[in-house]
């Protein structure tokens, strides 16, 4: 299927946004995942599906100072 994820046009097997995430390295990371317009919480990943066509914001967030 083709998505857009942080802007970028990408190929991606279905799967779930854990997957997607999975395949960022970003599943145990702190992130932030919004799917048109609305997050989806951590407790739906595993179950939200993905589909062609959506754009989704990934957003993780990294400490320093």
């Amino acid at each position: 299927m083709n998505i857009i994820v942080n802007g970028q046009p990408r190929t991606f097997e279905s799967g779930s946004v854990y997957d997607l995430l999975c395949s960022y390295g970003l599943e145990q990371k702190m992130v932030v995942v919004e799917i048109e317009g609305a997050i989806v919480p951590k407790e739906a990943w595993e179950s939200t599906e993905l589909r062609d066509g959506l754009n989704i914001e990934l957003v993780h967030f990294v400490g320093g100072g």
